[in-house]
């Protein structure tokens, strides 16, 4: 055999054993890949905090795991209308009596989280709060003398909002041993739940939101978790002023993050989902849960923790026993929060400024009035806790290349005639978005925001091509209130532009392309 033959023949037979080495390494991989076990889960908002500890353990121990994020009473509504998951991070273990037919197994509180005031710490202490016992009293009397005014999530659409309710619907009601109907019904302690309610000046629909619009000074005090105010302070250090924890003396809502598995038992997927469990609640789990703020140990007192993390400065006490809310049952919860939406809230008038331009003809404009039927219908609405009240006063701008005079209805529930008009306008002409964020702020600033919080609720399709941009961001400036404008993009809206108004209102961009209804009814979170 001559050289460069044997030469040749060598060089074929390397190329041919690297072929069959990478082909085996590949299906190998593939192998391992194959029976790697998927978990699907859907946790609440509020544990984005745990999500890399989640993603991190599992890449090392090869399991698949997939997050989904929906808001607390958002996550009942897909599992209860059949949307499949194998497991459920919910933000409070009573959620979980909310679903219907459904049975989780292997159901552990994996970790808890006090609901607070946060105040900007220079009015914690105007108020008098740093370093002394505070009760739910003292925020009352501070909110009935015009001395404190603060923002919450929706109490119909979080878990945060929810639990400051029905906490101070508990202490107001004296901290029951069970908390009946009965309290519900008390006009009492209806009158003062309004009072405090009437201190609300912006509702978040969210729980990362809310912090948003602490940390941009869209407002002084906040009720939010204590891990939120763990994290923005530590997104603020720099700055001048923190936000301080107050803890209410005479009750604290304490969330507990349960971790529960929804499938087959006696199942790989079981068995995979118990691993993740088992690390969360192991030492090495529970303190990565500390690392973010989240409170692991039971009876509320503990002294030795991290002062970086639980810093006292920023009122953050482990010191102190927190006295429980004791949580009453689902029939109660449910009525509790339909007369929160139909009595107990601060009233609200709102804007609805809605795109008739030539483009949403057709399938467009039939999902824009199918959409605004469930918002405007008490009935529809009110099965998911979204209903207007007879205290609400609703404005309906209609736009396309001009802009409509406002029609505004002084009761929420009287909606027949503006239902009328939005299923009979017919859609032409372009998009003028600029001059019709102009006439709802306009509009809105003439009301009285002791009595009222305002928002506008801007549907387009597309981008706007006629209006003075510079005339909206002069009228935006010069308003003596800041109004929020909440975008919902559908069609071939420009979320750059929509972004832009965002910004100058303290607003947010929500994407209803795939689904315009789902978006209205997110947005209601927010107003």
């Amino acid at each position: 055999m001559n050289k460069s033959r044997y030469i040749g023949i060598t060089i074929f037979c390397l190329l041919i054993f690297s072929f069959i080495f990478v082909l085996s390494v590949a299906m190998i991989n593939l192998s391992t890949e194959i029976t790697k076990e998927n978990i699907r889960i859907i946790s609440s908002t509020d544990n984005r905090d745990l999500e890399n500890i989640l993603y991190d353990y599992a890449e090392e121990n090869n399991i698949n795991i997939s997050i989904d994020y929906a808001g607390t009473l958002e996550i009942m509504e897909k599992l209860n209308s059949g949307e499949k998951y194998d497991a459920v991070l919910a933000s409070n273990s009573m959620w979980l009596y909310m679903l219907d037919n459904i049975s989780t197994i292997d159901s552990k509180i994996i970790s808890m989280n006090p609901v607070v005031f946060g105040i900007k710490k220079s009015k914690a202490e105007e108020l008098g709060f740093v370093g002394n016992e505070v009760k739910l009293e003292d925020i009352l009397n501070a909110i009935k003398n015009g001395k404190l005014k603060f923002a919450m999530t929706s109490a119909t659409q979080t878990n945060t909002g929810a639990c400051a309710y029905l906490g101070f619907l508990s202490v107001l009601s004296g901290n029951p041993e069970i908390l009946t109907e009965d309290y519900l019904n008390d006009e009492n302690i209806k009158e003062n739940l309004k009072t405090l309610f009437s201190g609300v000046n912006r509702t978040s629909g969210s729980e990362e939101f809310l912090e948003e619009m602490y940390i941009n000074g869209d407002c002084d005090a906040i009720v939010t978790y204590e891990t939120a105010i763990i994290d923005i302070n530590k997104k603020i250090e720099d700055k001048e002023d923190t936000i301080y924890a107050v803890y209410t003396q005479d009750g604290v809502s304490i969330s507990d993050s349960v971790f529960a598995y929804l499938g087959k038992s006696n199942t790989p997927n079981e068995e995979a989902f118990l691993k993740l469990q088992s690390y969360l609640l192991s030492n090495e789990g529970q303190s990565e849960l500390v690392k973010v703020g989240r409170r692991v140990w039971y009876g509320g007192i503990k002294e030795d923790v991290d002062k970086e993390v639980f810093n006292p400065e920023w009122g953050i006490d482990t010191t102190k026993y927190l006295t429980p809310i004791k949580f009453p049952s689902t029939q109660v919860i449910k009525k509790a929060l339909g007369i929160y939406q139909s009595e107990l809230r601060k009233p609200t008038h709102i804007v609805f400024a809605l795109d008739y331009s030539g483009s949403m003809t057709g399938s467009g404009i039939e999902e824009l009035r199918g959409a605004m039927d469930f918002i405007l219908t008490e009935e529809k609405a009110a099965e998911n806790y979204l209903q207007f009240s007879a205290k609400d006063k609703i404005s309906f701008i209609m736009f396309s290349s001009t802009v409509d005079k406002p029609i505004s209805i002084k009761n929420g529930i009287e909606t027949k005639e503006i239902l009328e008009t939005i299923n009979t306008k017919v859609p032409r002409g372009g998009t003028n978005i600029y001059d019709t964020v102009t006439n709802s702020i306009e509009l809105l600033d003439k009301e009285d925001l002791n009595k009222y919080n305002v928002s506008i609720v801007l549907m387009t399709d597309g981008e706007g091509n006629d209006g003075s941009y510079n005339n909206m961001v002069n009228t935006i400036e010069k308003s003596k209130n800041k109004i929020p404008v909440y975008s919902i993009m559908f069609g071939n809206a420009d979320s750059e532009q929509l972004n832009r108004i965002a910004n100058l209102t303290s607003g947010k961009v929500f994407d209803g392309r795939t689904n315009l209804l789902e978006a209205f009814k997110i947005v209601r979170g927010y107003n």
